[in-house]
């Protein structure tokens, strides 16, 4: 019994060792004609092979380079586009991505941070700079509870952070406020402000009933007069139906 391991190495294994098979005849046969015919002939039957990438751009392209792969770039042949593969193409590395370099202060903050001190420091003084100021302060605050839930952040310290990104160029001002983009200063409905709201509405709005009615409640007697004065149809209290 032969094994496969004992046998010639694939070259693409996707393909299958007949595939290999062909191709390598087919680089041997002598009639120019012929061999690319039969090499047009392998490519269709190998992109049969894998119909769900027949609706790539490209696939035709990538099949005629497996080909010359798998004959060892030893194939003369006549490709779509005219270009022949080599073999160094194979071994293209993309290109290398540069690993960003710049040392980063407070990262924690993240790297917008650095961004949004270098475009206020841009800036003209006056108070648009001053709001871009106090915003920068307010995003630092909420990235720092991100990242540091249990422990607490006073305005002190996001202040005190800032001028060190700034070079003691950016300050906030005293009597703003950093918590505009926590999530605790966000309102939600039926929290205590909406609920005493609501109270107050509801307290102006003491001893309305239905037709007007006044304090002194609807009176069932109708020999006499109408409390109030503010019943229905409006009676006064002398009014009556008997005289």
């Amino acid at each position: 019994m032969e094994y496969n391991s004992k046998k010639e190495e694939l070259i693409i294994p996707e393909y299958g060792r007949n595939i290999q098979a062909m191709i390598r005849f087919a680089r041997e046969v002598p009639d120019r004609a012929m061999r690319q015919q039969y090499i047009e002939m392998i490519v269709n039957l190998m992109m049969q092979m894998h119909p769900q990438n027949r609706n790539l751009e490209d696939h035709r392209e990538k099949t005629w380079k497996h080909v010359f792969r798998i004959a060892e770039y030893n194939l003369d042949v006549v490709t779509p586009n005219g270009e022949i593969p080599r073999p160094e193409d194979s071994r293209k590395k993309p290109e290398k991505v540069p690993y960003p370099t710049k040392e980063t202060r407070f990262r924690h903050y993240g790297h917008n941070v650095q961004k949004l001190v270098s475009r206020a420091l841009q800036m003209e003084d006056g108070p648009k700079k001053e709001g871009f100021v106090q915003v920068i302060g307010s995003y630092m605050k909420l990235a720092y509870k991100t990242w540091n839930r249990e422990h607490y952040v006073s305005d002190d310290i996001i202040i005190e952070d800032l001028e060190h990104l700034s070079g003691g160029k950016l300050k906030v001002m005293d009597e703003a406020s950093l918590d505009n983009l926590s999530r605790g200063n966000i309102r939600r409905p039926g929290d205590s402000r909406d609920r005493d709201r609501n109270d107050r509405d509801r307290g102006g709005r003491g001893g309305n009933n239905r037709g007007g009615r006044g304090g002194g409640g609807k009176s069932n007697n109708r020999s006499g007069g109408v409390g109030g004065g503010g019943n229905r149809g409006t009676r006064g209290g002398g009014n009556s139906r008997r005289k």
